[in-house]
């Protein structure tokens, strides 16, 4: 068990901090949602993904860096840069599965917002791994 575990120990760790930004991203989103923002106004919608984002990605950056790929860059104001202009990318992705699945399609925000949590996982992780936190 300890082999397996210190062999997959990245990928590992990437899935429970996975988790756990998830948890945040949708703590947040439906705190949002079931409070002060209307899901069926695409405006309200879009608004409740963005701040779910945001606490999403700080929690992340600062977990993945050190609990995931254990970072030692010092200058963690240029790694965090690139790390966030990489979730940009995924919160486009995001908000396009959000935008499909709910104003076009009318399927459950909260349903769809787990199908683009799963997809938004993934890519994640390719980016962080090849360009963000790439051991030098």
């Amino acid at each position: 068990m300890r082999e397996l575990y210190l062999k997959y120990r990245e990928i590992i760790r990437y899935i429970i901090v996975g988790m756990m930004a998830t948890v945040v991203s949708l703590g947040v989103y439906y705190t949002c949602v079931l409070t002060f923002l209307d899901p069926q106004k695409p405006l309200q919608l879009q608004t409740a993904n963005v701040i779910s984002w945001t606490a999403a990605v700080t929690f992340a950056y600062f977990m993945y860096r050190k609990y995931v790929f254990e970072s030692r860059e010092p200058n963690i104001l240029k790694e965090g840069s690139t790390f966030f202009m990489g979730r940009i990318g995924t919160l486009l992705l995001d908000m396009g599965i959000m935008f499909l699945l709910v104003t076009v399609l009318c399927m459950n925000d909260k349903i769809a917002k787990l199908i683009a949590q799963a997809a938004v996982t993934v890519c994640n992780y390719l980016f962080s791994k090849l360009l963000v936190f790439r051991n030098k």
